[in-house]
């Protein structure tokens, strides 16, 4: 199986199949699901961006997490596959910029689809798997139909295929939040994305020591939720 990936106006192929050759470690698949509207101008953008690169840092510093890790990113406002999923080691932070409204249903849908896709790769392949992560960030409210993502997010979470985190940055309507995920979705403290891509890292870090198929029991969020 392969697939093309866009680099600097060329093309070249991508062979997962080669990647899995020569790195059979299991995978910890992580979905990130940004919002970047026109409500995230200014500070906000600049922050997350920020959090992005702690996040590349962070986790191609740890040997065995670098080598399990792999990042993908959707992005809405509209919505745009801004990265799919590379190795740790590949992922390079994007600079986003913002743009469009909150097309946050059809977002999760995408997402939801990504990590399907990938985790068909990883069978294809004979590669062993954490349970996928979808990590979702958003400051806004829905500007298109919810209700069929929520959903998707819900028997996702039910049927143990992905792990679904909602953070909500201030401005974020955290009841509709609420309603789309299954875990209680946390307020950003400020604009500490720093400290939430660190404690992210860490979570990933932690995962990727366990057996997949293991529960993790994560660290408090305390040092960036507003809890």
């Amino acid at each position: 199986m392969t697939d093309q990936v866009g680099y600097d106006g060329f093309e070249f192929k991508h062979n997962p199949e080669v990647d899995f050759a020569d790195n059979p470690e299991p995978r910890v698949p992580l979905l990130l699901l940004l919002d970047v509207s026109y409500s995230m101008s200014g500070k906000p953008i600049e922050e997350l961006n920020d959090g992005l690169r702690v996040l590349e840092e962070q986790i191609r510093g740890d040997s065995l997490a670098s080598k399990r890790v792999e990042i993908g990113i959707v992005t809405f406002g509209p919505v745009e596959t801004k990265q799919e999923f590379v190795g740790a080691m590949s992922f390079q932070a994007p600079t986003l910029t913002p743009q469009g409204n909150t097309p946050m249903g059809s977002a999760i849908a995408q997402a939801v689809g990504m990590v399907h896709e990938r985790k068909q790769v990883y069978r294809d392949n004979g590669v062993k798997y954490y349970r996928p992560w979808i990590f979702l960030i958003t400051d806004g409210a829905p500007t298109d139909s919810w209700h069929e993502a929520a959903s998707l997010v819900r028997e996702g979470e039910a049927s143990k295929k992905f792990a679904f985190f909602a953070i909500g940055v201030q401005g974020a309507d955290m009841d509709t939040l609420g309603k789309i995920s299954s875990r209680a979705p946390l307020p950003l403290q400020g604009l500490n994305f720093r400290e939430l891509f660190m404690w992210l890292s860490s979570s990933l870090q932690s995962v990727s020591q366990s057996v997949p198929g293991t529960e993790v029991s994560l660290e408090s969020p305390a040092g960036w939720a507003a809890v």
